[in-house]
């Protein structure tokens, strides 16, 4: 597995390379960015950059010692090399994938299961960063809890850079000295690491742009941040810098990524332009040190330091499937107290597999000596995660079975929200569910199987949004209704569906994840979309509107996350108003053609005003989960929008007092849990609130 490229161009003997006590303390630091970023992500919010720098550092080694090798032996072992990085990478990477099955196993809900077995059997193969860009576009699985193998995403674009990059690297070197055998190995190698920078750098600046969710994960929009290293292994390998450049240079770097660190947010598009700052200070930091004894060496050359460094991969490996089961060990939320155990229980793991696994797994003689015994290794490894991902799904599968999607509701005067019509009778009206896991009974998105496959209007490519379901018994005067929005309308279709069976009506369902039912200037959904998600969203919104027109429905019920929709005019008008005109341009389209519309106002917030576990972990003792009515129903756009229309065919169904009292909001009501996920309520508390929407539509002006 080796290639012969051209004769050696330097004799070939030992040279001894210097410990580079920088790189290992940049290594430190972007550990602890990304550490203090995921337990405590308001107190530093760009800490997501600390894998920007490990990219770059990434960059530059594997490229100096494979072109160093090119320089003293003429050829790159590409078998050697895949083997070096099995056994310095895989034996910690699958130690922690198989004990993260086991511990979701142990102490995840099962319905959670599932996820976690596709996303630990995708890092295994390193692939979790383009499963998470798929999922990106899923927008129902934006909701999904994070599972314990999602941090591998990062990992897995480096192994795709091992990969690919010695690869080319000895195309470039091959190929060039046949047509050109003037050039260096050097020079092709710099030609093909600049195109693909390039390339890679304006894919980067396109697709962030253009799909920006996605952009985050994918290897095009990162393969110029390993670019960045390796341009400085190439051009750098004979720069020393004076001492008074190399400690200005290491000072802007330095104090360019700590700037970034709080200066970037989740609101920040990334990578794009703005990953130039980490990545252009990563890379003239490791260019400067060179130089012997800077400024800061006493700190980065010091013993915690080169601790932390030493043991970043083992402690990137565990902190995250820890932060994700801790709540579910103690079964209680995240508190300063356990996120300062968690990360001393991620440090000592850390050392613990970097002492017994990482160390002794790059020595083992079992594999070290043999290329093909790497692989095997690296096979049965694979195996040995893969079979407990599947263990994982297959035990999901067995308990989902068990469910009954058709499952009788909950019953009595007392039980959900009728609970809150009687305070004096209801006495323990927020006392503990007898169940807080959410199964197939509980999915908000569930469809009867009156309800046929999506129809071909309003679809775009492979998006599908609209579907019919059919209660007429098929009748020719059937009462036409329709229920549009996006998943926040969906949330109410189990109480929609019901009416529509009690009154034989066809009912239409439109739902566009993330995207407002409204004649209004989208720009996102909580952040910024790319530009592509936005027009697709305004373009199904025209359309949609367009199609209610031309049908003609009786009537129509609509409801959206109003509060979450970034809109922007360019009026400097509040969000709020933009929202409520651009409702009632569609809503009044609708009623001038005779369509009756009920909005039903948006239900409290969930994950955004509490820990989205919170029943999970106090199923015991449910009021300590209830947020104050204030925060969790601040004003909505949908009621705004019904006051200004000021038209008796559009009227608004709001039902918050079945969710909180006078002060209060609750997750668990007569003993039914409220929501599903952090963002949609469950359908077993919705299908109980059929009989108040079916009073509104009752009792409106046509009847």
């Amino acid at each position: 597995m080796s290639e012969r490229l051209a004769a050696p161009l330097v004799p070939a003997r030992t040279r001894s390379t210097r410990f580079r006590t920088d790189i290992q303390a940049l290594r430190a630091l972007a550990i602890g960015a990304v550490l203090v970023n995921h337990l405590w992500p308001t107190r530093l919010p760009g800490g997501y950059v600390g894998v920007d720098v490990f990219f770059v550092i990434s960059g530059f080694l594997i490229t100096s010692h494979l072109f160093g090798e090119v320089a003293r032996t003429g050829r790159v072992r590409l078998g050697a090399f895949y083997a070096r990085r099995i056994r310095r990478l895989l034996p910690a990477a699958l130690l922690v994938l198989s004990a993260s099955a086991v511990l979701v196993a142990l102490f995840l809900p099962y319905p959670r299961w599932e996820r976690n077995a596709m996303e630990i059997a995708a890092s295994a193969a390193y692939v979790e960063n383009w499963f998470l860009a798929s999922m990106s576009v899923n927008y129902s699985a934006l909701n999904d809890s994070a599972s314990v193998a999602q941090h591998y995403w990062s990992l897995s674009v480096e192994e795709q850079f091992y990969l690919i990059w010695p690869v080319l690297m000895l195309a470039a070197v091959f190929l060039g000295a046949r047509f050109s055998r003037a050039s260096s190995a050097r020079r092709r190698v710099l030609v093909a690491l600049v195109i693909v920078g390039v390339l890679s750098f304006a894919s980067s600046l396109l697709f962030t742009d253009a799909s920006p969710n996605q952009a985050y994960f994918v290897t095009f929009t990162r393969a110029w941040e390993f670019a960045a290293g390796a341009l400085v292994a190439l051009t750098t390998h004979r720069l020393v810098l004076s001492r008074g450049w190399a400690n200005a240079t290491t000072a802007l770097g330095s104090a360019a990524i700590l700037v970034v660190l709080f200066a970037f947010d989740d609101q920040t598009p990334f990578p794009g332009a703005a990953a130039l700052v980490p990545v252009i200070a990563t890379a003239a930091i490791i260019a400067a040190g060179r130089t012997d004894r800077l400024w800061h060496t006493p700190l980065t050359a010091s013993a915690p330091v080169q601790w932390l460094g030493g043991v970043s991969y083992s402690l990137y490996l565990w902190h995250w499937p820890l932060i994700v089961i801790a709540p579910f060990v103690v079964m209680a939320e995240a508190s300063t107290a356990m996120k300062i155990g968690i990360l001393v229980v991620s440090l000592l793991l850390a050392w613990g597999t970097k002492t017994l696994v990482e160390d002794p797994g790059q020595r083992w003689r079992m594999w070290s000596m043999s290329v093909r015994r790497a692989v095997g290794g690296m096979i049965a490894g694979i195996a040995i995660v893969a079979v407990a991902a599947g263990g994982l799904w297959a035990g999901s599968s067995a308990q989902a079975s068990a469910d009954s999607l058709a499952a009788p509701l909950p019953t009595g005067s007392c039980v959900g929200p009728d609970a809150m019509l009687d305070p004096a009778t209801c006495g323990d009206r927020f006392g503990p569910a007898e169940s807080v896991v959410m199964t197939r009974k509980n999915e908000y998105f569930a469809t009867p199987p009156e309800c046929g496959p999506h129809l071909d209007i309003l679809a775009y490519g492979d998006k599908r949004t609209t579907v019919e379901c059919d209660f007429s018994g098929g009748a020719v005067d059937a009462t036409e209704v329709w229920l549009v929005g996006d998943s926040h309308a969906q949330q109410w279709q189990g109480a929609i569906l019901d009416i529509a069976r009690e009154n034989g009506w066809k009912l239409t369902t439109s739902y566009y994840g993330g995207c407002p039912a409204a004649d209004v200037a989208f720009r996102g959904f909580r952040t910024e979309w790319g530009q592509a998600d936005i027009d697709g969203c305004i373009r199904w919104s025209r359309d949609l509107s367009d199609a209610i027109v031309a049908a003609g429905p009786a009537l129509v019920f609509t409801s959206m996350a109003a509060r979450h929709h970034l809109v922007d005019d360019g009026s400097g008008r509040s969000h709020a108003d933009q929202m409520a005109d651009g409702l009632v341009a569609d809503w009044t389209r609708w009623t001038e053609s005779g369509t009756e519309v009920v909005v039903i106002a948006d239900s409290p917030f969930n994950g955004e005003v509490r820990d989205p576990d919170c029943v999970l972990l106090h199923a015991a003792d449910p009021v300590a989960c209830a947020v104050p009515r204030s925060e969790a129903q601040p004003a909505d756009p949908l009621v705004l929008a019904v006051g200004r229309a000021d038209d008796p065919r559009i009227r608004s169904v709001d039902l918050t007092d079945r969710f909180c009292d006078g002060e209060l909001c609750y997750a668990v009501i007569g003993g039914v849990p409220v929501y599903y996920d952090a963002d949609h309520l469950n359908l077993q508390y919705v299908r109980m609130l059929a009989p108040a929407i079916g009073e509104a539509w009752a009792r409106g002006p046509s009847q």
